[in-house]
């Protein structure tokens, strides 16, 4: 099993509105390196980190799992979508997803001051300086360190 830090922004889909629809697509990536993440590396199973960005108080607040093997993401061909894509085409889509399910809201925001502030989280890719990513890979002492934090306990 891999695990994920997911960025989504409260306003636009917050981890309530994915514990309330308890599934969705991850729509809207358009960064090569994010989209080839859930194209190549990401498998049925796998957990993410659910961070909330681009807000008052950015952190984790919750924890999804991949449901889904990549698929074309359809907002590439809506011509009225935001995400939409003049150049992708229906039998060579240039941008893929996956879907996410709930599984758990942590009972404590782990914010990102006090990620940047655990030793123990030292080297956790999406703390790095000049990193803009929605997704990024997360090694499992992080991701259990972060869960803990959060009041979250795996099974």
């Amino acid at each position: 099993m891999k695990y994920w830090l997911i960025k989504s922004e409260p306003h636009v889909y917050g981890i309530k509105q994915l514990k309330t629809e308890k599934r969705a697509e991850w729509d809207g990536v358009r960064n090569y390196q994010a989209r080839n993440m859930m194209r190549d590396d990401m498998k049925i199973g796998d957990l993410a980190l659910y961070y909330h960005s681009n807000c008052a108080s950015p952190g984790v607040v919750g924890i999804a799992r991949v449901a889904s093997e990549p698929y074309p993401d359809p907002t590439q061909f809506q011509k009225r979508s935001k995400y939409y894509d003049a150049k992708s085409k229906k039998e060579d889509p240039r941008w893929i997803l996956v879907d996410f399910e709930f599984v758990a809201e942590l009972s404590e925001e782990v914010s990102l001051s006090s990620m940047k502030e655990d030793p123990r989280l030292a080297g956790m890719l999406c703390l790095r300086k000049g990193n803009r990513l929605s997704i990024t890979p997360v090694e499992g002492k992080h991701f259990r360190r972060v869960c803990k934090l959060g009041g979250w306990k795996p099974s």
